[in-house]
């Protein structure tokens, strides 16, 4: 629960402040004769909501202390003066917020809340400000193909600019990395970045994500919602997915790139915000416009650049390192020491065609390193998904190497243990590194819960946390995931 620390004077207005906000926050109220430097040096809060009459220097004493000494902390200032020279100086010296006296309770909770909305988003976007050094860096790019090199290079141009950007190509490409590349070495780096996969959400969310709601606006929207443009303006927004949103929010969006403005869900203001967009897709836009999936107008406002992410397979130069790179982050991820491939699992990976790209390397990687117990990766631990979402050994079919089983079916035999009972092996490790949540470990693995679900139904895979939420009449094993 976020903690509102209340330095009121007035006994009456402290009842009133403390009524408002108990139930939705941990609330302190300061109290009389206590040093107001000692409790915020010694406990952290969420917000802080300061009383302050007029504009004598020593009223402002506290707000300058609290500005300097914990930035990040929002301060709401309570006054029953509306004085403008009482309000600008206030705002100047680092209130987020003046709220005039005689308020509502349902004011001042807004205004709490809003505080800490945009206390949330400033540690997001210093978040990767922080990071930006590190991960954002042209020079990590692994570029050893002639492909990937010019890549690069136009990317770095691209980003000099603040022309929209369209980046295609498969699923797995490295198209949203690339993107946040471009923001942080672009002359927009000290502003947000925000990143919406269009995909993911459902299209009656999509336009309030996208460009905020009043409050009332529908059912639910309690409050007023600033949107992903809003909230990225100075900055860049990323629309992964593009080719998935409605011809109805397409319509709004040309707008925000021919005009930079929009009006919020249910509201009539119109708002201006300089945002760089750049978008991404797996899909053939011309083949949709073809179709009348997506407006001819709007492809050529985000094809203002263009830029095609080649797959693996026409990379074969930067499979070696990226496996490499790969296996150190999972090893210090899961905290594991190994330290190589064996040369025939090297010579599988770089000959195998990757449909799902990085992606699907760095799941097959993640799922090799929980499942071996040396410090090499060894071939017998190097398992990849078919189309259905199966798992299967990279070993290929040679003498031996098969055998049939009862049931018809083939299965590559290791030693001891058939394909199945290494399959069960890596789904039940999977499922004890996600705490036994399968939709976590249906990522882990790279398939799809439903696979999943019917994977752990076949092998009898069960475990308590499931059971006892689930009547006795149920399928023992037929999980909601």
């Amino acid at each position: 629960m976020n903690r509102v620390f209340i330095a009121e004077k007035s006994d009456a207005w402290r009842e009133v402040l403390n009524a408002a906000l108990k139930d939705d926050f941990h609330v302190t109220i300061w109290p009389n004769g206590k040093d107001f430097h000692e409790i915020l040096k010694s406990d952290y809060y969420h917000v802080i909501i300061l009383d302050l009459e007029d504009s004598r220097e020593e009223n402002f004493d506290l707000l300058r202390w609290i500005r300097s000494s914990i930035p990040a902390t929002p301060v709401i200032i309570t006054s029953s003066t509306d004085r403008t020279e009482v309000v600008v100086k206030a705002v100047k010296q680092g209130a987020f917020d003046f709220v005039v006296k005689p308020f509502s309770g349902a004011k001042i909770c807004h205004a709490v809340q809003q505080a800490i909305e945009n206390r949330s988003l400033r540690n997001e976007v210093e978040y990767l400000r922080h990071t930006q050094d590190i991960v954002y860096d042209f020079g990590r790019i692994i570029a050893f193909s002639p492909v990937m090199k010019s890549v690069v290079n136009n990317l770095k141009k691209f980003a000099q600019t603040d022309s929209t950007i369209l980046l295609t190509g498969e699923t797995g490409t490295g198209k949203s990395f690339l993107s946040g590349t471009i923001h942080f070495n672009s002359s927009r780096r000290d502003k947000p970045f925000i990143h919406i996969n269009c995909a993911n959400i459902p299209e009656t969310l999509l336009e309030s994500e996208l460009f905020g709601h009043e409050k009332g606006a529908f059912t639910g929207a309690n409050k007023l919602r600033l949107g992903r443009f809003e909230q990225a303006h100075g900055g860049t927004i990323f629309l992964d997915e593009i080719g998935e949103i409605s011809p109805a929010i397409q319509a709004k969006l040309l707008r925000v790139l021919e005009n930079k403005s929009f009006e919020r869900v249910g509201g009539n203001r119109t708002i201006h915000s300089d945002v760089r967009v750049i978008v991404a897709t797996n899909r053939n836009l011309q083949d949709q416009i073809a179709s009348g999936r997506f407006r001819q107008d709007l492809y050529y406002r985000i094809n203002v650049l263009s830029l095609r992410l080649p797959p693996l397979r026409e990379r074969t130069q930067c499979i070696e390192p990226l496996a490499y790179w790969i296996l150190e982050k999972v090893c210090a991820g899961l905290k594991k020491r190994i330290e190589a491939f064996s040369g025939e699992c090297m010579d599988w990976i770089r000959s195998y065609p990757w449909p799902g790209n990085i992606r699907q390397l760095s799941n097959m990687i993640e799922r090799a390193v929980i499942l071996e117990e040396g410090s090499v990766i060894s071939r017998e631990s190097i398992m990849v998904t078919d189309q259905e979402g199966s798992l299967f050994s990279s070993r290929p079919a040679a003498a031996g190497a098969y055998e049939v089983q009862p049931g018809g079916g083939p299965e590559s035999a290791y030693g001891n243990q058939t394909l199945e009972e290494r399959e069960r092996e890596a789904i039940i490790k999977a499922l004890e590194k996600s705490l036994w949540i399968q939709k976590d470990a249906a990522l882990l693995l790279g398939v799809s819960p439903r696979s999943l679900n019917y994977k752990i139904k076949k092998f009898g895979i069960s475990h308590e946390r499931w059971r006892k939420h689930r009547p006795e009449s149920e399928d023992r094993y037929d999980y909601k995931v």
